[in-house]
């Protein structure tokens, strides 16, 4: 692993900024000549956030004479205005025009969900080289001998609902404590946030504000070789995404493995995400947003017996060996890169 000299994201948006447009200027000086040299015949980007990270990538790709294929995980602007994360027009349509620039100049472009395809087409004039393809379930989330996290209480007879992931805006976590807050006083239910993120003070304050402390777990961060012993503490593993069209286009990377650990799934989303779980049959979904949908959400759910809930969690797990396997997934991205060589050397 090569790294790049660039500032930490500090706080606020103006050091965010500065942490993005440092890792391109740091990218762009120092990784040509770091892998002067290095023989390659692809490049290959995750364009999680931002998209700017394409444009080293397209320079590199520009000196050695490669193609440069792009896997889009976020969508740029929307996902900012869906965020409230920017707001100016002006700027809004600068990022647009940078988006389309990487795109246009990219042999393929890879959405992580159907939805992504038609968005992704707004910037690319080209749309035959965009193409689908999801994350991939990793297979740690399979074994179920692993070792309960000891950082988490054991209790009996109580039903307990894990969230793991980013703690950020998008993940509308504000209707997830309004659910919590409505079954308070349910003593046989009980909630554990596992991660962290830009509004993990919040949520720490939001929980003492509203004397939940006893109710919900903050957990902290941890390596993803951890998450199985957390999820080994549910009944059920919760997603939730803001009420948004650009996020319902959205599979958050956490279905997947949620699904491959063969656990019951809540889902507070709407669109492509609860359209995975539902066509699974892996558990139970309510609409973005809807606080008292999830609290009867998580009744319905625990209400079911246990021979119930494991038969959703075996659903989900065969779907995402099914529809997300690593296997076969990396063989898919092994034709598309090998298509983007055939068609780089048919240009030249």
């Amino acid at each position: 692993m090569l790294r790049v000299p660039m500032l930490t994201r500090g706080t606020g948006n103006f050091r965010l900024a500065l942490n993005y447009l440092s890792f391109v200027c740091g990218a762009g000086i120092f990784g040509p000549w770091y892998l002067r040299g290095t023989k390659a015949d692809v490049i290959f980007v995750f364009v999680a956030s931002p998209p700017s990270v394409g444009l080293p990538a397209l320079l590199i790709g520009k000196i050695k004479k490669i193609p440069v294929v792009l896997w889009v995980i976020d969508l740029w602007p929307e996902s900012l205005v869906a965020v409230g994360a920017v707001k100016s027009p002006l700027l809004l349509g600068w990022i647009g025009q940078m988006v389309s620039f990487i795109y246009d100049r990219s042999a393929l472009v890879l959405g992580q969900s159907h939805s992504f395809l038609k968005s992704i087409g707004t910037y690319c004039v080209d749309k035959t080289k965009i193409r689908y393809f999801p994350s991939w379930a990793e297979e740690i989330f399979v074994d179920k001998s692993v070792t309960p996290a000891a950082e988490v209480p054991r209790q009996l007879n109580v039903f307990t609902i894990v969230f793991a992931g980013n703690i950020g805006e998008a993940q509308d976590l504000a209707s997830v404590l309004n659910a919590a807050e409505r079954l308070k006083n349910n003593q046989a239910i009980r909630w554990i946030i596992v991660g962290d993120g830009r509004k993990s003070q919040w949520l720490q304050g939001e929980v003492h504000k509203r004397g939940l402390e006893d109710k919900v777990l903050l957990a902290g961060r941890f390596a993803l070789e951890r998450m199985p012993s957390f999820y080994a503490h549910a009944d059920a593993l919760l997603v939730s995404l803001k009420r948004d069209p650009v996020l319902s286009m959205t599979i958050p990377g956490k279905v997947q493995s949620y699904l491959m650990a063969g656990i019951p799934l809540l889902g507070m989303l709407d669109g492509e995400g609860a359209n995975v779980i539902r066509d699974a049959n892996a558990g139970m979904t309510c609409n973005a947003g809807d606080s008292i949908g999830l609290a009867n959400t998580v009744l319905a759910l625990a209400s079911m017996s246990i021979d119930d809930r494991e038969q959703l969690g075996l659903n989900g797990r065969r779907y995402a060996q099914q529809e997300f396997g690593r296997t076969q997934l990396i063989d898919r991205l092994d034709l598309l890169l090998n298509e983007a060589i055939d068609h780089c050397k048919v240009v030249v």
